[in-house]
């Protein structure tokens, strides 16, 4: 039968939970109680024909704990009069927190609402359209609250998220917590405090004027002539020391892989540079990088071919290499599988590279293939590397 039962009534409770709009109504009252639910009840020839079971149901109804069932009665020729469920009502908020079982969750936030009207009040809104994300940081809204107020009081303070001095907040607390303090200094603070480019978790520091840690670019040395052999064989700068640095090389190898770039075979006027970690757009205002030939060896698959695209946003002359049909197919035994391929459209690659993506967002040569750098013979590697070091194409 299609009749509303417990469980029915419940379940629509539960949903409303689900949504927030049962502890939203706590803010905004928009959910008036009393709150007449959803009865639907047995036709006159259901009545007829399955007496017993209509019995049942209306027991079952009125039997609902937190719950207030109104009765109609119903006259029937061979049956008699009888009264059945007609609506059903819940009389109070706590009421449908019982109903559910919810009636816990009700206190903490009536705390937190309390908590948050008395220090920022430009927070309630927040409450009102995410409850449940509030109950989830309920242990830690007041903590989050005085961060707010810290950052309230030394707007844009430039120093590290660990320099934060408050009770029970360390840079782990930070770290755990910036995304649903992230949308409250939105709404808390004036607009001067933010920078709205600053987007995404990761640039939370960047947004509210905290300082980084400093992004730093690993590079060899592949010519022991050079000036930065000197240095070390395996050195570790910050962008801005890197960008006063001469390393007097005008080849750059930029691989993905570190054991490739521990392994490049030496080279002359060459360096390499471990490209993980950090992305391309810091390196755009390093003066010698823009005065070198830049190449860059990633998988041959489509992510390897997208982060070659966006290094060409910074770099539009840097070359390709080891990323080719001819090394694709030299090494088809050690083809691999790759998980989740990019289809988006490169528009900086070459007509060659552009023709073997292609071929692999568009699995032509086979589903998701891929080629990892680190499974080309050596040797293959050693010639491609001596013939892109011994062009004399300018950059």
């Amino acid at each position: 039968m299609s009749w509303t039962s417990s469980a029915d009534i419940r379940a629509h409770v539960a949903r409303h939970f689900a949504r927030g709009t049962l502890l939203s109504s706590m803010v905004t009252g928009r959910l008036d109680f009393p709150w007449r639910l959803p009865c639907k009840g047995p036709t006159a020839g259901e009545i007829s024909a399955h007496f017993d079971a209509v019995r049942a149901w209306a027991a079952e109804l009125r039997a609902l704990p937190h719950a207030r069932v109104v009765m109609r009665t119903i006259r029937h020729r061979t049956l008699g009069t009888n009264a059945l469920p007609a609506e059903i009502w819940i009389d109070t908020l706590e009421d449908a927190l019982a109903l559910i079982g919810k009636t816990a969750c009700a206190r903490p936030f009536a705390r937190l609402l309390a908590v948050t009207q008395d220090t920022y009040p430009a927070l309630i809104d927040w409450l009102a359209q995410h409850p449940l994300r509030a109950l989830e940081s309920a242990e830690a809204w007041e903590r989050l609250l005085a961060v707010i107020a810290w950052i309230d009081n030394h707007p844009r303070p430039h120093v590290y998220l660990r320099q934060v001095d408050l009770p029970g907040v360390d840079s782990k607390f930070l770290e755990a917590h910036r995304g649903v303090l992230a949308e409250l200094l939105d709404r808390a603070l004036p607009h001067a405090v933010c920078v709205p480019a600053a987007m995404g978790i990761t640039a939370f520091a960047a947004r509210y004027g905290f300082l980084e840690k400093p992004v730093r670019v690993r590079l060899r040395p592949l010519d022991e002539s050079l000036p930065l052999a000197a240095i070390g064989a395996d050195i570790t700068l910050d962008a801005p020391s890197l960008a006063r640095l001469d390393p007097g090389a005008d080849q750059v190898i930029i691989t993905e892989n570190e054991v490739n770039f521990l392994a490049l075979p030496q080279a002359p006027g060459t360096i390499a540079l471990f490209g993980a970690g950090y992305g391309f757009a810091m390196l755009k205002d390093i003066p010698w990088l823009a005065r070198a030939r830049l190449h860059y060896w990633g998988d041959i698959d489509t992510h390897g071919f997208a982060i070659l695209d966006q290094l060409r946003a910074v770099f539009p002359k840097a070359q390709s290499l080891l990323m080719d049909r001819a090394t694709l197919l030299a090494f088809e035994s050690q083809w691999g599988h790759e998980d989740r391929p990019t289809a988006r459209d490169l528009p900086r690659l070459t007509a060659d590279e552009r023709a073997l993506y292609d071929a692999l967002r568009d699995n032509r040569i086979r589903t998701n293939l891929r080629l990892e750098q680190e499974r080309i013979g050596f040797q293959w590697v050693e010639r491609a590397l001596a013939r892109a070091v011994s062009t004399d194409d300018p950059p």
